[in-house]
């Protein structure tokens, strides 16, 4: 029994919830990308450095916690994530440093397309989550098709409404980030999700 008891203590896990980390580098970064897919202003270093270091890095350093912590799902989806911004800076700067050649449009929808289907799996996934969680998955699968239809067509207007979308998307997982720091340091359901 005392073996047990000493053994079990190694396994306490007391290190901090990643999740607020990985949702608030996803969500502002989501939402300053959309806010140019919507028309407000141009894609510049702003929404590229973000991209790398806050959507890109933070997320893959908020996966790599949520590993320590044994979730699957979180180190799938931040880890995910992480990447899928640094691969898009990626796509957008290497041409321009002659690099490699932009791609297509047919290309750029398919990389979106196969990303709308891996964030439609996830989202099958937080139905056994709370509804904050489901929101921002289905909002990005929903935004990740939008994505790939604007590219798909060449109709500039999908990808405005796309952008709009982003947005709300963005804004909900801000909203799932904050709302899990303010009820850690509360102790209590301070926000609703």
């Amino acid at each position: 029994m005392e073996k047990e008891n000493r053994n079990s203590f190694f396994l306490i896990d007391g290190t901090a919830n990643p999740a607020p980390l990985g949702l608030l580098a996803f969500g502002m970064t989501t939402v300053l990308l959309n806010l140019h897919n919507a028309g407000y202003f141009a894609l510049g270093s702003m929404i590229m450095g973000m991209g790398i270091f806050y959507g890109g890095l933070a997320q893959v350093i908020a996966g790599i916690m949520e590993w320590k912590k044994n979730n699957t799902f979180g180190t799938t989806a931040f880890c995910s994530y992480g990447f899928f911004w640094i691969s898009l800076v990626a796509l957008l700067i290497l041409p321009g440093l002659g690099l490699a050649a932009a791609p297509e449009k047919v290309a750029m929808g398919s990389y979106l397309v196969m990303w709308g289907i891996f964030t439609t799996v996830m989202f099958v996934a937080t139905l056994k989550m709370n509804r904050a969680i489901q929101f921002v998955f289905g909002s990005l699968a929903l935004l990740f098709f939008l994505l790939a239809a604007g590219d798909f067509t060449g109709n500039a207007a999908i990808t405005t409404i796309a952008g709009y979308e982003g947005i709300i998307c963005g804004l909900s997982a801000i909203y799932a980030g904050l709302g899990q720091v303010l009820n850690e340091v509360y102790q209590k359901d301070f926000v609703p999700l």
